[in-house]
């Protein structure tokens, strides 16, 4: 996978290297799981803390959503 070039809000989730897509949805699951972000009713939801806000542009998102979300973050 090739590694893409991250936006500084994206960055300040996952670390400012650039990384593959799929190692990007991983440290982004480490980051919402150790937060304690996941939805505790609906576990597929993901609710956004500040850093989160920023990539996601709203308070939460599914986790379908969300890999959607993220594109406009890489390059």
């Amino acid at each position: 996978m090739k590694a893409l070039s991250l936006s500084p809000a994206l960055a300040a989730v996952v670390g400012d290297k650039p990384l593959p897509r799929t190692e990007i949805v991983s440290k982004l699951w480490t980051y919402i799981k150790a937060n304690k972000l996941q939805d505790s009713i609906n576990k597929r939801m993901i609710n956004a803390d500040a850093k989160l806000k920023a990539v996601f542009g709203k308070a939460q998102v599914s986790m379908f959503e969300m890999a959607g979300l993220i594109g406009k973050h890489v390059k």
